[in-house]
């Protein structure tokens, strides 16, 4: 008998005298509290509890493929890595009570890559590797945490929101329903020569809101809707006998059974459109309506759009923002995501950004030549809380400095009129003054161009700060073309300059995830944010930075932070795998804080992007710390790939 029998004999023994306790214990840790009660008797009869002192090792690489799964009963478990370019290893990851280690080198029956250590005087239970197989073989929620990690603990979360959400609206439509369950299987259709009066009396037969042209094969050809018969009968230019091809609206837009109900809600908002066709294989199967869509969800996208790009007065869009509010409230409850609640409270934003400048014309006064309205920072890469400032500027074309300077004059008015409009609609004026009435924003081309060749060759602090916000931008109102034009000499300058490229990887690391060596976040110690961190500022910001450098550098014109991480995959600039860890990280992230937002509105309180980790439960913080760790990954590989 080795030595190490007997310690194994005791641990097994605590372990065993206490069964109960244990499993009590684990039920409060996901995975095991999502086991069945069998799976995790087996799991604690055949652990044992095994003691670490500070400082000792439990695994190490160079022991070979790893004997045992533990589980931290009590103390702190650090990983430690021997990095590229470094003398002393780093702490790569901390795992505390109820966390469980090493799963990737279990499945892969392989040694570690990290040396575990105990943090402090350290308590794990032990499952030897063979029970470890066996219960991977039989509990399927075992299985999918251990295949898939903390991010299998992502459903149970976005359920939690979804839950609290609908407590105020009594809900459980999602919004990732396939439109071939909400369509309507037998769609009104006809052929083009079918008279208006006609088409008409088959859709107040059936009660639908349009009918759709086709041809022999059944493909659409066209739409006509209720909204089209009305223009018919006010213009009174076309007779009811002639045939509906004539004032059709051809091609009818269109997606697939696939898509989802978010898809079609995107399109109707995006489109002004109150029908989607449901096509596949080129041939017409289903239509879905506003009615039939939201009647369901209680979400009414559609008409809070239509409302807006409507509104005779600011102060109706003012007003409108409750209802964006409460639009927010009733997505989550629909189980819509933080990404896809970012870009709904984006594209109302654009709405009411679209109809501010209009109504400003109009009582302003067009200025007599086109401009382009631009957005930057979180509303250039589409990713808007309820919380949100003024990011925007003015392009427009100009033959040289003098009708530059002409135009500008007759432009700044009127953009000091639309950011107060969009000021009194909750758009809050901008600190920093990056706003289009700021003549510095308001350029012509050329003088953009001028500004961000600046930016790229003199990297001044002041620089990198203003690219960081001017170079995630798009248009919002106005032509588009020349603001493509200004972004592709962006990218073709970025990517010959490597020296510009790593001045951006150095600011890309100067806020760093608030995760520390001895404690599970990095708080503030004093003042009035005591106990809080920053969610924007250090745990989102990694992520966008580290984007946008990666996508400006490989000649990637998206703006969005997730787009960004996937075009970086498909062209192997990052992996896949860790495109993927990113996104999920983000996400979470932006969903605390939009939660925390939520909160806020409801109390009455001013928006703040601070939170006191410790008010969260335990799944919370967990996968919050986790997300925090992946943003020191993304910017530990930027330290690598840049020499910082």
């Amino acid at each position: 008998m080795s030595k190490e029998d007997p310690f194994a004999a005791t641990g097994k023994t605590a372990v065993m005298q206490n069964v109960h306790g244990t499993m009590t214990f684990l039920l409060n840790y996901p995975p095991f509290n999502l086991m069945d009660t069998h799976h995790l008797a087996f799991m604690v009869e055949h652990c044992q509890l095994c003691f670490f002192a500070s400082g000792e090792s439990i695994i190490r690489p160079q022991e070979g493929p790893v004997k045992h799964f533990y589980i931290v009963k009590q103390g702190l478990v650090r990983g430690e890595r021997m990095l590229a370019g470094q003398e002393a290893p780093e702490t790569t990851f901390e795992i505390t009570q109820g966390e469980c280690f090493p799963l990737a080198a279990l499945i892969g029956e392989r040694a570690t890559r990290t040396e575990h250590l105990a943090g402090k005087d350290t308590f794990c239970l032990a499952l030897p590797r063979a029970d470890f197989a066996r219960l991977f073989a039989m509990s399927a929620p075992f299985r999918d945490f251990a295949l898939r990690g903390v991010s299998s603990l992502l459903d149970q979360v976005n359920q939690q929101a979804q839950m609290q959400a609908a407590e105020n609206l009594g809900s459980q439509y999602s919004l990732d329903t396939r439109l071939g369950d909400l369509a309507v299987r037998s769609p009104i259709s006809c052929a083009a020569e079918l008279p208006v009066r006609v088409a008409v009396r088959h859709m107040h037969e059936a009660n639908v809101g349009s009918i759709v042209i086709v041809n022999s094969d059944n493909k659409p050809q066209g739409i006509f809707t209720l909204r089209d018969l009305r223009k018919v009968v006010a213009l009174g230019e076309v007779d009811m006998d002639e045939p509906i091809h004539r004032v059709m609206s051809s091609p009818p837009f269109h997606l697939p059974s696939s898509a989802s109900a978010f898809d079609a809600a995107i399109a109707m908002t995006g489109r002004h459109i109150a029908h989607i066709c449901v096509v596949d294989q080129e041939r017409l199967v289903g239509v879905v309506s506003e009615r039939d869509l939201f009647s369901l969800q209680r979400v009414d996208l559609v008409h809070l759009a239509r409302t807006i790009r409507q509104a005779a007065r600011v102060s109706t869009l003012a007003a409108l923002r409750t209802d964006i509010r409460q639009l927010v409230e009733s997505m989550m409850a629909h189980g819509a995501s933080s990404t896809q609640i970012t870009h709904i409270i984006t594209l109302l934003n654009d709405h009411t950004v679209c109809r501010v400048i209009e109504l400003c014309i109009e009582e302003h006064g067009d200025p007599g030549f086109p401009f382009t309205w631009l957005c930057f920072g979180s509303e250039g890469r589409r990713e808007q809380t309820l919380h949100t400032d003024q990011d925007n500027g003015i392009l427009f074309e100009a033959d040289d400095a003098a009708e530059a300077a002409r135009m500008r004059g007759l432009l700044l008015p009127l953009a000091q009129k639309i950011t107060l409009g969009l000021a009194e609609c909750g758009f809050t004026l901008c600190k920093g003054n990056i706003m289009a009435s700021n003549p510095e924003l308001c350029l012509s081309r050329h003088e953009w161009d001028r500004r961000f060749e600046q930016f790229i060759s003199s990297a001044t602090p002041k620089n990198l700060m203003a690219s960081s916000i001017f170079f995630d931008y798009r248009v919002v109102w106005g032509e588009a073309e020349g603001a493509r034009k200004l972004f592709a000499r962006v990218l073709d300058k970025v990517s010959n300059n490597t020296l510009f490229q790593h001045m951006l990887a150095h600011n890309a690391l100067e806020q760093r995830p608030p995760i520390g060596r001895f404690r599970d976040f990095v708080v503030a110690r004093s003042g009035a944010e005591k106990d809080t961190l920053d969610l924007k500022k250090q745990g989102l910001m990694p992520f966008v930075d580290g984007a946008r450098l990666l996508a400006l550098a490989h000649g990637i014109a998206e703006c969005n932070t997730l787009e960004r991480f996937r075009q970086l995959s498909t062209i192997e600039v990052i992996d896949a795998k860790d495109a993927a860890a990113y996104e999920e990280a983000y996400h979470f992230i932006q969903l605390i804080r939009m939660q925390q937002h939520q909160l806020q509105d409801r109390q009455g309180l001013p928006f703040s992007n601070r939170i006191d980790p410790d008010i969260l439960n335990h799944l919370d913080r967990r996968i919050l710390r986790e997300s925090f760790r992946q943003a020191k990954r993304l910017q530990a590989s930027l330290a690598l790939r840049y020499q910082l």
